[in-house]
């Protein structure tokens, strides 16, 4: 069993020969077997028995080179049991099929190559063998063909030297011929109109003529030829002053009279004065498009005729200059600058001319377009004529032109806020006239805010068109940092910020001046515009504005913090004056309720006057205006300590209920002390103190004033006893109506006793009326 195990195939090993054929046959089957393994990469298992720590030299080793199969045979005898003997047979044998299977797969799967390559060998030997005998051809041929060459060489070796004089003989008398020739060839392409072919000839011939011209031959073809020659080129000379021809025929033609030896100063001259009048042609005709007759065409269409007409023009008179009198050196180029740079200029008046005729759109795109493409035609003469500055001043006109658009969207948004204005004050006017009750303040608010911010953007977006990418004057240092910076930032949106605030603020003037006709609800509604620009809309519009345009530029900007503060300080003025127009109004009511009436001869008051009432209502439609747009605010808790701080004889019963106090004295009391506790009193309230942006404190102005303006016009006044009940009536009906207004009761308490201390200190008979009654009649009215 063992030695079935051991016998065949690969598991013999090197040094096992003694079976002769067979042991070399073993041994080539396991040498192809090792190459197969190393090409598959089937040798890990080795590498992985070496790393393991596996002697490479032990016979034992079924993977190793130095394998003895009587060694391993007999280790197994020794050391195994039958069993394990019996398996290790049956793994072998398996081993040994697998083995015997890849090989022949190995064989099956390569025979088709192997038949291919055996037929490719066959037929590059049959292709080599015809190509050997085609190689035995050609030498043959090639022997043949250099006998022949070295047979003729020898036959006319003699006659070489003779063809070789013959062959110069003859290019010499074709020279001689074309010499003689030339007279009739030069009048000949005269006569055509072949005036370049004339010159080429006369080129060709002239050192001819010139060296051997002491021959008297020569010296008769010379002199036909200049007399040729002179014609020609009074020919060219006419043709070239005609002008009809375009300027490459023109160059042409300078550059066949330079070739006939002209002087090249006077061509010149010729040469811009003839290019001078091509170009004026087309600055007339440009300018006859400006006139006030024709309709002006659009001004793309204007800066393509000039860049196509004008400007390619000048390209190519520029273009023809610098080749036909490049010897001319730095005094030419000086003539061809100065000559560019007046004409350049009157083209760029025209230009400036027709751009300014664009300054009332709103839409940039066809005007940048028309810049575009004006610089873009530029760039060639610039390059060209770099010393004439075309470049350099076209770049100035785009400025310039994008600083004009700046200023006229200024404009834009300085008439599209006036006009939102106006809008109001219609919307405002039109429910008095009709009678009906129009928008809310919050309505016109918003739709302001929405209309300004829209106009803005639109601007923004308007002239973002300078700074497009695909625009050529974009990437110049002005439209990279002083144009986002100082012009669309400072110029643009700052400016517009600050002249919305001075309109604004110039609505604030003297009642006698402009502020007399402004609505108090535009006051209003301005006041709370600017206190929104102040909190939000300021720093939106800067952030967006520079999002937008990136700027480039060091220059100092004005700080969002600075243009809070402005529009902040604009809305306090605009709601203080607010508070002094709408106290105003109230104090006129009051004031003309007083001056004209009779308090001496008053009857016994029955109601309270309707002159109260209407304060009490316009107030009442006043904290409703105010509370559509400003916050409620906060109200002052009462102190403890009032009652007694406002106690006079006249109030003594506000005791009895805190919102129902009447003005009746509870007992008689020295008149001069009165007076001076109701001064003391006065003098504590700051009528026209700071107003701040809530509803309470407007409210709290207004009232302020019109219980002062009441206070003044009692004491200018005399009463009689029932003119000074009718007062204590009012002001009662008052103080039930207008404390719930104000910040703090008590200034409301304050001002109503001075009041009534007032008139009772101007009666002659100061018989209060009782608190009961006083209450009956307010509240009966």
């Amino acid at each position: 069993m063992a030695a079935t195990a051991a016998g065949p195939g690969p598991a013999s090993g090197p040094g096992d020969s003694p079976e002769g054929p067979e042991a070399e046959a073993s041994e080539r089957r396991r040498k192809a077997h090792g190459m197969l393994k190393l090409y598959y990469g089937l040798s890990e298992g080795e590498a992985a028995g070496r790393s393991a720590g596996l002697d490479p030299l032990d016979p034992t080793d079924l993977n190793g080179a130095h394998f003895d199969p009587e060694v391993y045979l007999d280790k197994l005898r020794r050391e195994c049991p039958l069993a394990q003997l019996m398996d290790s047979e049956t793994d072998m044998v398996r081993q040994i099929r697998a083995l015997d299977s890849d090989m022949q797969t190995l064989v099956y799967e390569n025979y088709n190559k192997f038949i291919s390559a055996t037929d490719t060998i066959r037929k590059m030997k049959n292709d080599f063998r015809k190509m050997e005998d085609e190689m035995d051809r050609l030498a043959t041929n090639m022997a043949v063909i250099t006998d022949f060459s070295a047979r003729i060489s020898a036959t006319l070796q003699d006659r070489h030297e003779r063809i070789t004089k013959l062959a110069g003989v003859h290019a010499l008398l074709r020279k001689l011929q074309f010499l003689f020739e030339l007279p009739s060839r030069l009048t000949k392409c005269v006569e055509l109109g072949a005036y370049g072919q004339a010159v080429r000839y006369q080129g060709r011939a002239r050192a001819v003529l010139q060296q051997y011209q002491h021959l008297p031959s020569f010296r008769a073809i010379q002199d036909d030829c200049q007399v040729i020659t002179a014609r020609l080129a009074q020919q060219l000379r006419q043709r070239f002053r005609e002008g009809g021809s375009g300027a490459p025929e023109q160059a042409e033609c300078v550059e066949l009279l330079l070739a006939l030896g002209e002087p090249a100063e006077e061509l010149c001259e010729e040469f811009l004065a003839h290019a001078r009048g091509r170009l004026e042609e087309e600055l007339s005709s440009l300018e006859a498009e400006l006139g006030p007759s024709p309709p002006a065409p659009d001004v793309l269409e204007f800066t393509d005729r000039g860049g196509s007409g004008f400007v390619g023009g000048l390209c190519q008179v520029a273009a023809a200059f610098q080749e036909l009198f490049a010897a001319q050196g730095p005094a030419g180029a000086e003539k061809l600058a100065a000559f560019a740079r007046e004409l350049g200029g009157r083209y760029f008046v025209l230009v400036e001319r027709r751009l300014a005729q664009e300054q009332g759109g709103g839409d940039n795109s066809l005007l940048v377009r028309a810049l575009d493409r004006f610089h873009r035609r530029l760039r060639a003469p610039g390059a060209l004529l770099a010393a004439a500055g075309l470049a350099e001043a076209a770049t100035e006109i785009v400025e310039r032109v994008a600083r004009e658009r700046l200023g006229h969207h200024l404009q834009s948004l300085r008439a599209a806020f006036l006009g939102c204005l106006t809008d109001v004050r219609q919307a405002l006017a039109a429910p008095r006239l009709a009678g009906k009750e129009g928008p809310s303040l919050a309505d016109l608010l918003a739709n302001v805010a929405s209309s300004i911010l829209s106009h803005i953007k639109a601007s923004l977006a308007a002239v973002h068109l300078f700074t497009a990418k695909e625009v050529s004057f974009s990437n110049k240092p002005y439209f990279r940092g002083e144009f986002c910076s100082q012009g669309v930032r400072e110029g643009l949106i700052v400016g517009f910020i600050r002249s919305m605030c001075q309109t604004a603020q110039s609505f604030c003037d003297s009642p006698g001046e402009k502020g007399g006709a402004t609505p108090p609800a535009l006051l209003l509604l301005l006041s709370r515009l600017c206190l929104d620009y102040e909190t939000a809309t300021i720093s939106y519009i800067l952030t967006l504005t520079d999002e937008q345009f990136l700027v480039q530029d060091q220059s100092p900007v004005t700080p969002v913090s600075t243009l809070c503060a402005e529009a902040r300080e604009t809305a306090r003025r605009l709601l203080t004056h607010y508070v002094k127009v709408q106290g105003l109004v109230i104090s006129q009511m009051l004031r003309k309720s007083v001056e004209t009436r009779d308090w001496l001869s008053t009857l016994e008051p029955r109601n309270v006057r309707a002159v109260m009432k209407r304060v009490v209502e316009d107030t009442t439609a006043i904290d409703v205006q105010v509370g559509l747009l400003y916050e409620e605010g906060v109200r002052k808790a009462q102190s403890s300590d009032s009652s007694k701080r406002t106690f006079s004889v006249y109030s003594s019963s506000r005791q009895q209920g805190r919102y129902a106090p009447s003005y009746t004295p509870s007992a008689p009391m020295d008149t001069n002390l009165l007076s001076n506790i109701q001064k003391l009193f006065s003098e504590r309230i700051d009528v026209f103190s700071p107003v701040e942006f809530n509803k309470v404190s407007v409210l709290t102005g207004i009232i302020k004033i019109s219980l002062k303006t009441l206070l003044e016009c009692v004491r200018l006044r005399t009463f009689g006893r029932f003119g000074l009940q009718q007062v204590q009536v009012d002001c009662h009906f008052l103080q039930l109506y207008l404390w719930r207004f104000v910040a703090d009761e008590e200034l409301v308490h304050l001002l109503l006793d001075e009041v009534v201390a007032s008139a009772a200190l101007r009666c002659p008979d100061p018989v209060p009326m009782e608190p009961s009654v006083v209450e009956v009649i307010c509240e009966r009215g």
